[in-house]
């Protein structure tokens, strides 16, 4: 067959093979989405998901079921859709915890990242640095400046060995250059309380947990870890804009499925998320959450997790951390 025939060839072969997968995705959903979400109910996931439900059965006409596989730190619910038909019918709202800490803390976790397909809706979000009122800190500069006159002696709390807010302390003890003292609880409860109790002096907590304790006055903000500040606490500089260049650390939950995801399928999600973030009440939501939702495509989306997976690695074998 000559050069020219063997173009008409493949052009129509990839006529053909589009045809079917446009109808694919023009036909999805045919029946009720499930969404795997990996934690206990009552968390920020929660008005995430029954936001996009509402979405999707006004788009679509079929309903998003929300189901919780709470366990191993997210693991459990990450592996069944790892596992689960790459036919767009099982979503995980996955987050930085078994997708990026997980694989690096530990290299026996029953899945890899690889297994699953971004999808979208990745929705980013800060922390806050705590301090309780009665720490003689009340910016990162003085903070800074007592750890360096007292090195080894400011305790800062998580809720256990390798969560968001101990990794968090590990890389801002080498971006500010202090020696501070990780102390890890089973709970972001039993932290707080010790925090509040003065037990502790320091934490890198979740702003909405964190609010009611900072309008009360039992915890002082002195500092939030995203890029820009928080509309939440819109008084509070970053940790960057306080003298410490380069530290952002941002937390996100973003839609995932399995890996060999139909593209045109994973593609009209990722629209359609995207749509439902630009509504009124999506972005009333966004606002009420104190998260933001930017465009990302899945390339996008991979390229993100990648990144954020080796920043956290790095700090991770640096810091010696251990799975508990």
């Amino acid at each position: 067959m000559r050069p020219f025939c063997y173009l008409l060839a493949a052009a129509a072969l990839t006529g053909s093979l589009a045809a079917p997968l446009t109808a694919l995705a023009q036909g999805y959903p045919s029946a009720p989405v499930k969404m795997i979400i990996p934690s206990a109910p009552g968390g920020l996931s929660d008005p995430v998901v029954r936001f996009l439900g509402e979405h999707f059965q006004k788009v679509f006409g079929q309903p998003l079921v929300m189901e919780h596989r709470a366990g191993g730190g997210g693991i459990i619910g990450t592996q069944l859709v790892s596992k689960a038909a790459p036919d767009g019918y099982t979503l995980l709202l996955g987050n930085i915890g078994p997708l990026v800490f997980a694989p690096a803390l530990n290299p026996k976790v029953p899945y890899s990242v690889k297994d699953l397909a971004p999808v979208g809706s990745l929705l980013t979000f800060g922390n806050v640095v705590l301090v309780n009122p009665a720490f003689g800190a009340t910016d990162i500069q003085q903070l800074v400046q007592l750890a360096r006159q007292k090195p080894g002696t400011i305790n800062f709390a998580s809720a256990g060995n390798g969560q968001s807010q101990h990794l968090t302390g590990e890389l801002f003890k080498r971006a500010a250059g202090v020696d501070i003292v990780h102390v890890p609880y089973k709970g972001t409860g039993p932290a707080m309380t010790d925090l509040i109790g003065g037990q502790v002096q320091l934490m890198f907590g979740n702003i909405p947990a964190a609010l009611p304790f900072i309008k009360s006055g039992q915890l002082r903000a002195i500092a939030v870890t995203s890029a820009k500040r928080s509309a939440a606490l819109p008084n509070v500089p970053t940790v960057q804009e306080s003298g410490v260049p380069g530290f952002v650390v941002e937390s996100f939950v973003v839609v995932m499925a399995p890996a060999g995801t139909p593209r045109p399928v994973v593609q009209r999600l990722n629209e359609e998320m995207h749509k439902a973030w630009q509504t009124p009440e999506g972005q009333k939501l966004l606002a009420e959450l104190n998260i933001d939702a930017n465009r990302y495509s899945p390339e996008e989306i991979a390229a993100f997790l990648e990144n954020d997976s080796g920043r956290w690695t790095k700090v991770i074998r640096e810091a010696n951390v251990k799975a508990e």
